[in-house]
């Protein structure tokens, strides 16, 4: 369950910080939320024991084998970050579900499942992007189905870099517009799903992003008291979750 090596010396109480973050929606165009990410690795995650980024750090992720200046300044960010002794977990989010091993290397990040149950100080918490909970959005769960398939992914790593980049910036604009349309319900979690997931994993603690709606929210999952956190997303300021042996705080800063 824990992703923490056995074998691992013993972190002092001032490490005992893990933070969680998710939905930067990192590009090249936003200066502001970059600056406002590395500035958060240099200053506070580099504090921490770990860092849990939980999908779609990028606005879009069109294939490792994009070799921009600005990817390279991210990676070399991260992986600096790792050199000081914070682990690095990755899930992938709707945007960047395409990041592979490559670049996680290059960023030193550990790769996880969509879902994953982890040993947070002696609580077992289950860890998400948290798109598969929005199961009322029909239409973005079969896109989703699809484009994690084999093939699909097959396929449009085949195409030109410059083919995905055209695809990628297509399908946000479409992507908005739909957003635009759907409503606040449709777009956010199906408690059900959410009360499913705890109890398919024992746990009385979720954490995910997606919905952009940041909060901790009481609920009941195997018969007693549980909690979902939402972590908030980055466009109008950095946001994170920080967690301790005894808290846990929904934090934010402004971008600039």
């Amino acid at each position: 369950m824990s992703n923490k090596p056995l074998n691992a010396q013993p972190v002092s109480d001032e490490q005992q910080v893990t933070y969680f973050i998710a939905d930067l929606h990192l590009a090249q165009n936003r200066p502001d939320v970059t600056a406002c990410f590395l500035r958060f690795l240099k200053h506070d995650a580099v504090k921490a024991q770990s860092l849990y980024i939980l999908g779609d750090l990028f606005e879009a992720w069109i294939g490792d084998d994009d070799d921009s200046a600005y990817l390279a300044t991210i990676a070399k960010a991260l992986r600096t970050l790792s050199s000081f002794g914070t682990e690095i977990y990755y899930i992938h989010g709707n945007r960047d579900f395409l990041l592979g091993k490559k670049f996680a290397q290059k960023s030193a990040m550990t790769l996880l499942p969509e879902v994953e149950l982890i040993d947070l100080y002696g609580q077992a918490v289950v860890i998400m992007h948290g798109d598969t909970l929005c199961t009322r959005d029909i239409a973005y769960q079969k896109f989703r189905l699809k484009s994690r398939s084999w093939w699909w992914q097959a396929l449009i790593k085949s195409l030109p870099l410059f083919v995905r980049k055209k695809i990628a910036a297509d399908y946000r604009a479409k992507s908005a517009a739909a957003t635009a349309t759907k409503s606040q319900d449709i777009m956010d979690v199906t408690p059900e799903e959410v009360v499913n997931c705890l109890e398919n994993y024992q746990s009385q603690l979720l954490i995910h992003g997606h919905t952009h709606r940041p909060a901790i929210h009481e609920l009941t999952a195997n018969g007693i008291n549980a909690k979902r956190v939402v972590l908030g997303d980055w466009y109008e300021q950095g946001a994170w979750l920080k967690v301790t042996p005894n808290t846990m705080e929904l934090l934010n800063t402004p971008l600039t």
